[in-house]
């Protein structure tokens, strides 16, 4: 049965074409993997069936009574609120009925006799249904999911408002997880979950009875959890039996078999054109190509298969540091409490080192206050005095109304447009891309840009936190390959082992210096 049916949408922006003509059906208990490269219309797919974005064309029908749970990229909690708060939120409903519940008994001390057998009798319908739904073990249903993601080391009676941007978006998928809605829409549900919590949530979604709608572009988690593909790629939606090595195998084929066809199309198209040209003036064989020219007109052509552009990544080296880049004398780190013990650490002129450890623990602390942003909670941090840095921030400015171009020009006003534009191409972004404003990109697009910028600086020492967050596939091989092949040092912070672990030289893991119980 078909829950959720999509046919014939288009949607574009301005003169972009996102979606086109494009169907969709998610079948009961299907798990499908939403894929594609950045900027392809994942996203913009999600708002169209969640009804957040209206399609130009086309129609979108959810079977009836049907409920969905949505977590994307920029969803909000509201400040003021505990955890633990937020999270009963996920069960309204039930709270609702038991305050319907406890209104009817106290009316019952003035009720008639008839009016109290029939009070009765809705308090025990009421009562049955709380006790069906789990009502009386929400806190211990509400732990488990919680634990499971990392959120009982934070502490559930913690304000949302004091709470990292990792940590938020562990709370909304808990509390998304906590309301099991009868379909799932994740949009990148593993950005910011630490190694644990991603298996935890695989273990999960692959037990999931119910269907779910998940983009992300961890290709590993992806295999684990999904039985169908559906591609986006140059605004055509595909769909594909099996997890992504299937798709992948048969996407190469398909694209095999268009180019092979449109080859053989082509050098027919040459013959009978040939023969068009050398007969039509000819008397006698005019009728002949005459019937070639209507084979010629009649012909439905095949297009030939486009590559997407996949970007370039190389990082410009700087004169070579001292042998130390740092190192640090008892420090701490921390804002308002300490969230390690004493670190006396050192990082090498080449070794590239990665940084792991469950969120909430200080991984962007620790870079922050390596590079002097922010303070050290104790202790301090001696640099080599010929660094070089380049930092790449988890997040960027989510309100920014510069275009892509105005964005990298505004920290090289001395490159001219070509040059501005030239680098942003590199890095995979087209002329739509770069005259588009970078609030409005998608977050692997926003990526490339500010990759683009710290590339355009001559470094010899890369701070990277979480630079795969919403990369493509194609954009992370090619930032792993330049990380390699970078003779600099590496400061990474990443929660993809398959990623970094064939390429550094060292892990550092935060669980080692805190101070919290992990």
């Amino acid at each position: 049965m078909s829950i959720l049916t999509v046919e014939n949408v288009s949607h574009g922006f301005g003169a972009r074409t996102i979606l086109e003509d494009a169907s969709f059906r998610l079948l009961k208990g299907e798990h499908v993997g939403l894929v594609g490269a950045n900027g392809e219309g994942k996203s913009t797919f999600l708002n169209i069936i969640t009804g957040k974005l209206m399609p130009d064309e086309g129609k979108v029908e959810w079977c009836n009574r049907i409920t969905t749970g949505y977590l994307d990229q920029h969803t909000v909690l509201t400040p003021g609120k505990t955890i633990r708060e937020t999270l009963r939120e996920a069960f309204q409903h039930m709270f609702d009925l038991e305050q319907e519940m406890l209104s009817i008994y106290e009316k019952m001390g003035e009720a008639s006799e008839s009016e109290l057998n029939s009070m009765m009798e809705d308090v025990g319908e009421l009562q049955n249904e709380l006790e069906h739904s789990g009502f009386y073990i929400l806190d211990s249903k509400i732990e488990e999911v919680a634990n499971g993601l990392g959120l009982g080391d934070i502490g559930l009676e913690t304000d949302v408002s004091n709470l990292s941007g990792g940590q938020r978006t562990k709370v909304l998928l808990t509390k998304l997880l906590l309301q099991s809605p009868m379909i799932l829409i994740l949009d990148e549900p593993t950005n910011f979950l630490d190694e644990n919590h991603i298996i935890w949530l695989k273990n999960y979604l692959k037990n999931y009875e119910n269907a779910f709608i998940l983009v992300s572009h961890d290709i590993p988690f992806l295999n684990d959890v999904v039985n169908v593909i559906y591609h986006v790629e140059n605004a055509v939606l595909t769909r594909y039996a099996g997890n992504y090595d299937e798709f992948q195998r048969m996407y190469q084929l398909s694209k095999q078999q268009t180019q092979q066809a449109y080859e053989k199309q082509q050098k027919e198209i040459e013959r009978l054109e040939d023969f068009v040209a050398r007969n039509k003036a000819r008397a006698a064989t005019a009728n002949m190509a005459k019937s070639r020219q209507k084979k010629l007109d009649k012909m439905e052509l095949i297009n030939k298969v486009q590559e997407k552009v996949k970007p370039i990544f190389k990082f410009r080296e700087a004169r070579a540091s001292g042998r130390y880049i740092f190192r640090t004398d008892n420090l701490i780190i921390g804002y308002e409490e300490a969230l390690t013990g004493m670190l006396n650490i050192a990082l090498e002129r080449g070794q590239k080192v990665a940084v792991k450890g469950v969120n909430g623990l200080g991984k962007s602390t620790l870079l922050k206050t390596l590079l002097g942003i922010q303070r050290p909670f104790g202790g301090e941090v001696v640099l080599d005095d010929y660094l070089y840095p380049g930092y790449f921030e988890q997040e960027g400015e989510r309100y920014n109304t510069k275009t892509a171009l105005e964005e990298v020009w505004k920290e090289y006003p001395g490159l001219s447009n070509a040059e501005v534009r030239g680098a942003l191409a590199k890095c995979g972004l087209t002329t739509e891309h770069i005259t588009s404003q970078m609030m409005v990109l998608s977050g692997g697009e926003n990526a490339k840009v500010r990759l683009c910028k710290l590339m355009l600086k001559e470094v010899n020492w890369l701070i990277l936190d979480e630079p795969t967050n919403h990369l493509d596939v194609d954009a992370k091989e090619e930032l792993k390959r330049a990380l390699a092949e970078f003779k600099g040092t590496v400061l990474l912070v990443c929660h993809e082992p398959e990623f970094y672990e064939d390429w550094v030289t060292d892990v550092w893991n935060v669980e080692d210096w805190t101070t919290k119980i992990v």
